[in-house]
């Protein structure tokens, strides 16, 4: 087994017994298949079972696998509205299991993998849509600085920066000339909108995978993976998620609704998921929402030419990161698509 898929669980006992309250090993620890980014563990010890993310491994680019960050903003998220894990400790020691980490609850639930859900009825569906954009203004209603997040990111601006940032990510992982992200990349510079002021906390990769579901119930019990978030611009994850569900049901470790029929589902239109978020957040309408959506599809693009890197390099979190490679190149076309039929 490769570095990534492992731990040095006698070292990691002994270390977290020093250090998280009540703590006891023996510990195991079993690696779950599927996200590309930090690999995350499901350890067993003594005390309980808990949840541990690392950084993989190996040389990392800039800014990249911030476990760090996540640790930060789940805990100061955990007296708000927004469904959080309780954590635990966050380890900057990397000589500990070779690369920075942290220990989570465990949470008891499920995760569907489907946009279409295929796993519950049409009012259960229609309910957990619901609760996403719930949970969604909720997250976006939060005060940063009431909950210690306020130098969590730069206020303003937010798209201008992450258009440099990810610009440069993919140019430092760049393998080949893809003209389709070329067209993207120049028309989402020279149509950027003028900074609106909106300034909250972002998750950065809000979809349906990324929340923890009650065993019973149509409610979110935990929102995961939050190494992408940040202090921006809250349209810029209503985008994101509206972008992810106009992509085919298989889309690599992606799933979205293109070309099913929502109405038959009991899933919102993204008309009306839209309109839903703006009531809840008192919002009259959104201009430049073709902005919005080009440029979702431009950072996962730019993601995902980073995870091909990896794979290449040989220090991907998971077996099948190879799939990023073949998705950079149909997300651009399918934002300029957006570009020029309108959303």
């Amino acid at each position: 087994m490769s570095q990534v898929d492992t731990l040095d669980t006698q070292r990691l006992a002994d270390y977290l017994q020093q250090h998280v309250d009540g703590f006891k090993g023996p510990v195991t620890a079993e690696k779950f298949a599927g996200g590309q980014s930090n690999p995350t563990f499901r350890i067993k010890a003594g005390s309980g079972e808990y949840v541990l993310r690392r950084q993989p491994p190996g040389k990392l680019l800039k800014s990249a696998h911030a476990v760090d960050r996540e640790y930060r903003v789940m805990e100061a998220l955990k007296n708000t509205e927004v469904p959080v894990p309780k954590v635990f400790h966050l380890c900057e020691d990397r000589d500990v299991i070779g690369s920075m980490f942290y220990l989570m609850e465990f949470c008891e639930g499920r995760i569907f993998w489907d946009a279409a859900i295929p796993e519950v009825d049409n009012a259960q569906r229609t309910t957990m849509y619901t609760e996403m954009n719930r949970v969604l203004a909720a997250l976006h209603s939060v005060d940063p600085a009431a909950v210690g997040l306020a130098d969590y990111g730069k206020p303003g601006n937010y798209f201008e920066r992450q258009l440099g940032r990810w610009g440069k990510q993919y140019r430092a992982s760049e393998t080949r000339r893809i003209e389709a992200m070329e067209e993207l990349m120049t028309w989402l510079e020279a149509n950027q909108p003028a900074d609106d002021g909106q300034v909250s906390l972002v998750h950065g990769d809000y979809r349906l995978d990324n929340m923890m579901w009650a065993p019973k119930e149509s409610r979110v019990i935990a929102v995961l993976d939050w190494e992408l978030s940040t202090l921006g611009h809250p349209l810029a994850d209503l985008a994101y998620q509206c972008m992810q569900l106009r992509m085919p049901p298989k889309s690599g470790n992606l799933s979205g609704l293109q070309g099913k029929d929502r109405v038959a589902l009991g899933i919102p239109s993204e008309k009306e998921y839209v309109a839903a978020y703006c009531e809840r957040r008192g919002i009259d309408g959104i201009d430049h929402w073709e902005f919005y959506l080009a440029f979702s599809f431009f950072r996962l693009a730019a993601i995902a030419q980073g995870v091909a890197k990896r794979a290449l390099d040989g220090n991907a979190s998971s077996k099948t990161a190879g799939w990023a490679a073949q998705v950079v190149e149909p997300l651009s076309q399918m934002a300029m698509q957006v570009v020029r039929e309108g959303a």
